[in-house]
C-alpha cells in the first residue's frame, strides 16, 4: 500500500493529522500550478485553498487510483479556467500586484517579468498553455499531463509543438518592439 492510500483511508475515518500531512506534502505543488495560472500570489493562494476544499468535501466519493497529485491539478486546473475566464477581459494595468510599495530593484525585475509571461502566455489558447505550463513550470513528463488533461500523448506532443511554435512567433515580435 502507498502512502496516499493509507493518508486517504486515515482522512476518511477523520483523522486530523492524516489531513495535515496530506495538506503539506501536495500544497506547494498546487500553489506552483495555481500561480503559473494566474499570476497573481493572493488568487494562487486561494485557488490553492479552494483545491483542497472541494478534493476534502468530496472524499467520501473519491477512490484511490494511485494519481492523487493529477486529481488535485484537474480541480486546481478548473479553478484557474474559471479565474482565467472571470479576468480575460482586463488589462495589466487592471490587474492588481499585491506586493509593498517600496520594492528594491531586483523585486520589480521580477514582478516585470511575471507579468511580461502571463502577457505571453494570455496570447495562447487555454488548452496550449496549460500544456506548457505542466511541462515547464511543473516539471512534468508528457504522459503525467496526458494522464491530468485526460487526452492521448500523442495529442499532448503536438498542442506542446504548437504552443513552443507560437510562443517563438510571439517572442519575435516583441523583440522587434
Amino acid at each position: 500500500m502507498t502512502a496516499d492510500f493509507l493518508l486517504i483511508r486515515e482522512m476518511k475515518q477523520g483523522d486530523e493529522h492524516a489531513f495535515d500531512i496530506f495538506v503539506h506534502k501536495y500544497y506547494q505543488d498546487i500553489l506552483n500550478y495555481c500561480h503559473y495560472h494566474c499570476f497573481d500570489q493572493a488568487y494562487a493562494e486561494d485557488l490553492t485553498q479552494e483545491t483542497f476544499v472541494r478534493f476534502f468535501t468530496n472524499l467520501t466519493n473519491y477512490r484511490y487510483k494511485g494519481k492523487t497529485l493529477n486529481y488535485l491539478y484537474t480541480i486546481a486546473g478548473n479553478l484557474c479556467k474559471d479565474y482565467l475566464k472571470k479576468i480575460k477581459g482586463m488589462s495589466a494595468k487592471e490587474i492588481k500586484i499585491n506586493e509593498e510599495a517600496n520594492w528594491e530593484e531586483h523585486q520589480i525585475d521580477d514582478v516585470l517579468n511575471k507579468i511580461f509571461i502571463e502577457q505571453v502566455l494570455r496570447q495562447l489558447p487555454d488548452e496550449l498553455r496549460e500544456v506548457i505550463t505542466l511541462y515547464y513550470f511543473e516539471n512534468m513528463k508528457l504522459v503525467e499531463i496526458s494522464d491530468i488533461l485526460q487526452i492521448g500523448l500523442p495529442l499532448v506532443k503536438y498542442r506542446l509543438k504548437q504552443a513552443k511554435k507560437r510562443l517563438e512567433e510571439v517572442l519575435r515580435k516583441e523583440e522587434k518592439l
